[in-house]
């Protein structure tokens, strides 16, 4: 077996094992090459100026030359025509200040790296990850970005999976990896082998954050302190949170089946009541949405009949409504407002 072919094989099965985690671009990654072959299903134009305006920043997957590069459209008109950068990115997420990029090199040693670049695109700092990207995000005043990648083991035929999730500010002051610091459930720490932390959201401060944390089977949503270095469980059974704007409500991808393939489906929690309300999104919903605003989300939906290729849906939290279609070929969006 090439290293090329032993490299694909493990990120296949990385996928399987923790799909939880962000199977969707990992399956993405491995049907990439094909991709890039063919003709662009959208309208685009490519730009080396850097953005501006109130816009939504996003993972092009349209086929062609684009495929897999940072691409924008304006806020006000998300289906019309896409600017596409030079930059690759496996995630992205963007504020008005700085864009994060997570990124897979592929060569004849495939490494794995985080880029942190300015509004003006130009790079602050870059730094290796341990693995595979998964999820990333920038806090709402920018000092803040939460990184989390696939830990994989050194022996192919034995392959131990893990996550490993790290919180710095954007002039590099590290947090560290977030199973250092002390995960409680019901008062209780827990300090098993196999906890995983990851899908971070930021709240209105630089101390507060959720998260997911998981252990012998059971996920939970947990609020986190950077000062305490603590992450405490508020609620079961939620992953990759997002915080709203307006710090009312966090939405989460739940599982809705108890098959051993668990389907995810969006579910919203009010902050205030306790209050959960599951959203009628059909799929496997694998991502950690955004708020495009306090009643709507968007989120990334895999196509079954493409390898590697996405639609961007919306979706109001009240739930009475069914998602709508809001960027075709699209991964991975942030909404950007000046």
């Amino acid at each position: 077996m090439t290293a090329r072919k032993r490299t694909i094989a493990a990120v296949l099965v990385s996928a399987v094992l923790l799909g939880g985690a962000g199977g969707y671009g990992i399956v993405a990654w491995a049907g990439s090459q094909e991709r890039r072959t063919g003709g662009n299903a959208v309208q685009a134009v490519t730009t080396d100026t850097a953005a501006t305006g109130d816009r939504i920043v996003f993972r092009n997957t349209a086929s062609g030359d684009g495929y897999g590069l940072v691409a924008f459209v304006p806020l006000a008109d998300p289906a019309g025509e896409r600017s596409v950068t030079a930059q690759a990115c496996d995630r992205v997420y963007a504020t008005t200040v700085v864009e994060m990029c997570l990124h897979i090199d592929r060569g004849i040693v495939t490494t794995f790296a985080a880029t942190l670049r300015g509004a003006d695109a130009a790079e602050l700092r870059t730094w290796p990850l341990p693995g595979i990207p998964s999820r990333t995000r920038v806090s709402a005043n920018s000092h803040l970005v939460a990184v989390t990648a696939f830990v994989t083991g050194e022996s192919y035929g034995t392959v131990a999976f893990s996550t490993q999730t790290t919180i710095s500010t954007i002039d590099g002051t590290d947090y560290g990896n977030l199973e250092d610091f002390a995960l409680l459930v019901d008062g209780e720490r827990i300090t098993a082998a196999d906890r995983n932390i990851w899908g971070v959201t930021f709240g209105s401060d630089d101390t507060t954050f959720y998260a997911t944390a998981a252990s012998a089977g059971r996920t939970w949503l947990v609020r986190g302190d950077l000062t305490a270095r603590t992450l405490t469980a508020i609620r079961e059974s939620a992953e990759c949170p997002s915080l709203s704007p307006d710090g009312r409500h966090i939405a989460y991808k739940k599982v809705v089946t108890g098959t051993a393939s668990p389907v995810w489906s969006i579910a919203v929690l009010d902050l205030e009541t306790g209050v959960e309300t599951l959203l009628p999104a059909p799929g496997n919903v694998d991502d950690q949405v955004e708020w495009l605003d306090d009643s709507t989300l968007l989120y990334g939906l895999a196509r079954t009949d493409v390898v590697g290729d996405s639609d961007v849906w919306s979706i109001s939290i009240d739930g009475a409504s069914q998602p709508r279609l809001f960027i075709p070929h699209a991964w991975s969006p942030s909404v950007v407002r000046s």
